[in-house]
């Protein structure tokens, strides 16, 4: 029947077991199957064409990925520039302080008395299993780190380079903050105050609170977006992070810095949009805020993301092997003049 063609074009094809196959080629081949696998596929093509293109990606990273075993690929990303900015929760950066200066997380159970664990100073996140001792020496760290910092409002990205310029000094073990620092990557963190990094410097005294310029991040993301050839976004869950990038459109268009929204677009969530909750919304969604193009590149993974991600990253570490990417402007030098809004 004529009507058929638009809808009949390309048949599913079984995956062959090939015991000599690369991560590259399962992933490929996934492509050509339905339902996760099919869009697992998508988002790693769609992040090679971000990074073989003059793009500026945005990643953002919720959830706990840090505990769950994930920082050494995050570094992987960020020292081979597969990123340009990290929008992160707290949590995750004090997880990767934590292992940068050398303690662990612990495999642990879910199926455990928690009462226990509080009795043996163990604190637990599902099934991975933590120290608060160790905790606390992080806390520590963060809480003296601070004072060697002079009295001034600063912006995250200005603090967590400095983070990781003293944490490259003192171990030549490699975290997020130490390879951003080295990478020239930036990392944000809007909702810093919700983490252990937020507790470690309230324990400051009252009169020396110190201060933090969250403004100065929207306006520096909002300048990035707008001066951007073509931006693209990588969300790993959502919250915090996810709204923070996707806003940068919003606010660069209220400073009449006219932009059609990120080009390439891919998450990877457990979340659903019938809740009403940002974490779970789709790009087609974002695409009403003006938030995400018109004609954006764009795949939703719905995984869970230390299955996803993994598969993703290593077969674009083996796709791009050798490739030299042209690297993006991330100078924020006048991020923070407004010369016209949009009710003006």
């Amino acid at each position: 029947m004529e009507k058929r063609k638009k809808f009949i074009k390309k048949p599913v094809k079984p995956i062959p077991i090939e015991p000599n196959a690369s991560i590259s080629e399962l992933v490929e081949r996934m492509g050509d199957t339905a339902f996760q696998a099919k869009n697992l596929s998508h988002a790693a093509d769609i992040w090679e064409e971000m990074i073989r293109g003059e793009t500026t990606i945005f990643f953002g990273l919720a959830g706990a990925m840090i505990p769950a075993g994930m920082r050494e690929l995050m570094v992987f990303l960020i020292k081979n520039r597969y990123i340009d900015c990290l929008v992160s929760t707290g949590a995750n950066l004090f997880h990767d302080i934590h292992e940068t200066l050398g303690w662990k997380h612990w495999q642990g159970s879910h199926m455990v008395n928690d009462k226990d664990l509080r009795s043996a100073g163990v604190d637990r996140i599902y099934d991975v299993f933590a120290i608060e001792e160790e905790f606390n020496s992080s806390d520590e760290y963060i809480y003296n780190f601070s004072y060697t910092l002079e009295e001034r409002p600063y912006t995250t990205r200005e603090f967590f380079y400095l983070m990781g310029k003293d944490l490259a000094r003192r171990t030549k073990r490699d975290g997020i903050l130490t390879a951003a620092y080295k990478a020239g990557v930036h990392v944000y963190c809007p909702a810093l105050g919700d983490s252990s990094i937020g507790i470690a410097l309230a324990l400051r005294d009252g009169e020396n609170n110190f201060m933090f310029d969250i403004i100065a991040d929207v306006k520096e993301t909002a300048y990035l977006t707008a001066r951007a050839k073509n931006s693209g976004i990588v969300f790993i869950g959502g919250g915090v992070p996810k709204n923070f990038i996707q806003q940068s459109e919003v606010t660069a268009n209220m400073m009449c810095k006219r932009t059609p929204g990120h080009k390439y677009a891919l998450q990877i969530t457990t979340d659903s949009p019938h809740w009403g909750g940002l974490s779970g919304c789709t790009f087609e969604e974002a695409q009403s805020w003006g938030k995400i193009a018109r004609r954006s590149k764009r795949v939703t993974v719905n995984c869970e993301s230390t299955i996803a991600l993994p598969l993703i990253v290593s077969a674009l570490s083996q796709r791009l092997k050798g490739f030299k990417r042209k690297l993006p402007d991330l100078s924020v030098k006048g991020a923070q003049k407004v010369r016209k809004r949009i009710w003006d």
